[in-house]
């Protein structure tokens, strides 16, 4: 399965994301290209620590988080259509900046080489391995550049 800690599959995710475009419209879903660039930033620096998180898993993910978990991170099927937004991650304002914002994701993609953050806990799966870390978020982001056909 790919994981975002191959640098194969980082530099892929790179071309790819060199092809977005901000006039790319979602395929699915209610973000415009820009305000999806922005919910990486954020949340990259969320899964790496990169300020002061107060992570914590939330009840209904203590609940069936770990079977989510499982399920997304068993197989290479991508992530379904559709998949809701933690609250912190959503982003309903205009975003100004497509090419700034879009230079600041690929270096947080770039940082995944030097992954450490033993810290995280998903808000929704709760504690995860490393191997489920980077499968996941390799998910994330084809999920997020299928939507705008990349």
């Amino acid at each position: 399965m790919k994981t975002i800690f191959d640098k194969t599959t980082r530099h892929e995710l790179h071309q790819r994301i060199d092809q977005l475009q901000e006039s790319n419209a979602a395929i699915w879903g209610k973000m415009t290209a820009a305000q999806m660039v922005r919910h990486f930033c954020i949340w990259d620096a969320w899964i790496q620590g990169k300020g002061h998180y107060n992570y914590r898993h939330a009840f209904i993910g203590k609940l069936f988080g770990r079977m989510a978990l499982k399920t997304h991170t068993k197989d290479d099927r991508p992530l379904p259509r559709n998949m809701p937004s933690g609250k912190f991650f959503a982003v309903k304002e205009t975003v100004a900046g497509f090419g700034t914002l879009k230079q600041q994701w690929k270096a947080l993609l770039d940082e995944y080489a030097h992954f450490s953050n033993d810290r995280f806990v998903h808000d929704f799966f709760g504690k995860m391995t490393r191997e489920q870390i980077g499968i996941f978020v390799y998910k994330h982001y084809d999920h997020h550049l299928r939507q705008f056909g990349v």
